[in-house]
């Protein structure tokens, strides 16, 4: 009687997995590329349009001033959508990108983790 309903609960597992209502998620990398062109320090979050996370998180930010670049890598989950998030230090309504906290949509902020790099993105006046 315990094979049997061993048997079946493998088999009920197997079909789960075959229908992938049970998914393991794939760990991946992606570098961000970020340079300000802005006269001014930039603050900058990366969001994840997948699950609730930000990096670098714990109200923390990633600080570029005038004329940095800096490479951000992050550990995501594999076909995760993260969009960036920069702001004028001190100046939370000039911003790129989804800007502060996620609030606003864009059209060409969001890049798929998938591994390597973004292209360098530019943050401009």
């Amino acid at each position: 009687m315990k094979t049997i309903r061993h048997r079946a609960g493998l088999a009920a597992l197997s079909v789960l997995l075959a229908f992938g209502a049970i998914s393991a998620v794939s760990a991946a990398d992606v570098t961000f590329q970020m340079r300000n062109s802005h006269p001014n320090a930039v603050e900058l979050e990366l969001y994840s349009q997948d699950r609730d996370h930000v990096w670098p998180g714990n109200d923390q930010v990633y600080l570029l001033n005038d004329g940095e670049t800096k490479q951000i890598p992050l550990s995501c989950d594999e076909g995760e959508k993260i969009c960036y998030g920069a702001w004028v230090s001190g100046d939370k309504s000039t911003y790129w990108g989804t800007g502060p906290d996620n609030a606003d949509t864009c059209s060409d902020c969001c890049y798929t983790c998938q591994g390597g790099s973004t292209e360098e993105i530019d943050l401009t006046e």
